[in-house]
């Protein structure tokens, strides 16, 4: 089941934690959550999966950042949340969307005990200015069956920014 946003409500502070809150942020069955004025791009032409990639960091101006398309650029929300026992997901706004703007190529999909700061996936498909403290996307969450385990890995866990990609981990390193 998903949770309403009147659910979503009563449960901040009890298992979902989503900060700052604001309720003009909430929908009937999801929270919108903002872009952060930060964005990385790698800068290696070719990326190796194996290694960690090198990045550069782009602040959005006031006027906004023109993003270019083929091109990917890692983001993250102004909101940093918590879920201790629902299963949250995000995915991009329809308004977004239908500018062209993707905000997460594959990862809205998100685990029971995750804490921190959603990093953004994003990709466009023509030019398009985009700007910081824009809701781009929606957090919104499953209420899970069964026993199960809370997710502690150290890889994205209690981060404080965007997070590039760290799969070169999961390489054994001899």
């Amino acid at each position: 089941m998903i949770l309403s946003g009147k659910e979503i409500k009563n449960r901040m502070g009890k298992g979902i934690h989503i900060e700052p809150f604001d309720e003009k942020q909430l929908n009937p069955n999801s929270y919108n959550l903002k872009l952060h004025n930060e964005l990385l791009i790698y800068t290696n032409d070719v990326l190796d999966m194996k290694k960690l990639q090198p990045t550069e960091r782009i602040i959005i101006p006031e006027d906004g950042y023109v993003l270019e398309p083929g091109k990917l650029y890692l983001g993250r929300t102004i909101e940093y949340t918590r879920t201790e026992n629902c299963v949250p997901m995000l995915e991009g706004r329809s308004s977004i969307g239908r500018l062209g703007l993707f905000i997460h190529v594959t990862t809205g999909f998100g685990d029971i005990g995750f804490s921190g700061y959603w990093t953004l996936e994003i990709f466009c498909v023509q030019p398009i200015r985009v700007y910081a403290g824009t809701e781009v996307c929606q957090i919104y969450y499953h209420t899970i069956e069964g026993d199960y385990e809370k997710y502690e890995s150290g890889k994205y866990q209690n981060n404080t920014g965007i997070q590039p990609s760290l799969l070169y981990k999961d390489f054994d390193h001899e």
